[in-house]
């Protein structure tokens, strides 16, 4: 398995992941046109896609995923909260929380988590014994999701916000209150705490996600997580995971999941 980040962010968000012949793409917030522009910077077009996964209804993560839909024809999976945001001309396989279903080669698991949308879900996905997990868009850290993205090869982790920067920084205080609140978005230190309270055995890869271009800065958002990994007392648990950042206007390329 390989995963590949189109984009990440509030302008727009798209992540790949491939198994053999079966290529996933996770959200669409771009137009169709800047999609198979960034799908190009990987050799890729809308022809080699075999399915859409939708995360919530935000228009960062949907906006582009009723057109891309009727053009390429591919189905798309959302929860029935998420689907009702979608065209009624678009047909959505509905997706289950915990539910586990299979596009191709790959194993979809979706799990719920706390967030500001009508039915939001972020997924684990596997293909033969690599595992990807994703977490994005989510105010706080449940149990569950611990249970849900432990043991993980590769994660895909929110790391949105650094808290002094949105507490001084120019938001108006009702979109401060939402972006902190327990349904908005996980900060640099949630980030680090949820890592820190997986098992990360086999753990190689943390890509930070979802970084706020007002709120945040690729050195804080990096900061935090290796202070986490750096306790990590040695042996195959993290404690050597390499720190990839996901941006908004830029694609990060192929990484192995192994």
């Amino acid at each position: 398995m390989r995963i590949a980040c189109l984009g990440s962010g509030s302008r727009g968000n798209a992540t790949l992941i491939q198994q053999d012949e079966t290529c996933v793409l996770v959200d669409c917030g771009f137009s169709v046109r800047e999609l198979e522009r960034r799908l190009a910077d990987l050799g890729l077009d809308l022809a080699m896609l075999s399915a859409v996964l939708v995360t919530h209804e935000h228009g960062d993560h949907i906006s582009g995923v009723s057109r891309l839909a009727r053009r390429s024809g591919i189905p798309v999976h959302a929860t029935r909260g998420t689907a009702r945001f979608l065209d009624d001309d678009v047909c959505v396989q509905e997706v289950k929380p915990d539910g586990v279903f299979r596009v191709g080669a790959l194993e979809v698991t979706p799990y719920p988590v706390p967030h500001d949308a009508s039915e939001p879900c972020q997924f684990v996905l596997r293909g033969g014994s690599a595992c990807f997990g994703m977490l994005t868009d989510a105010g706080h850290v449940t149990p569950h999701m611990v249970r849900s993205l432990s043991r993980c090869q590769v994660l895909y982790l929110e790391c949105n916000h650094d808290s002094e920067m949105l507490r001084t920084g120019s938001y108006p205080a009702a979109l401060k209150e939402r972006v902190a609140g327990r349904y908005g978005h996980l900060s640099n230190a949630q980030a680090a705490d949820l890592l820190g309270a997986l098992d990360r055995a086999g753990l190689h890869t943390v890509v930070a996600a979802h970084l706020s271009e007002k709120n945040n800065q690729v050195g804080l958002a990096h900061a935090a997580l290796s202070e986490t990994l750096a306790r990590s007392p040695g042996g195959n648990d993290g404690a050597t995971a390499q720190i990839h950042i996901a941006m908004q206007d830029t694609v990060l390329g192929w990484i192995d999941v192994t």
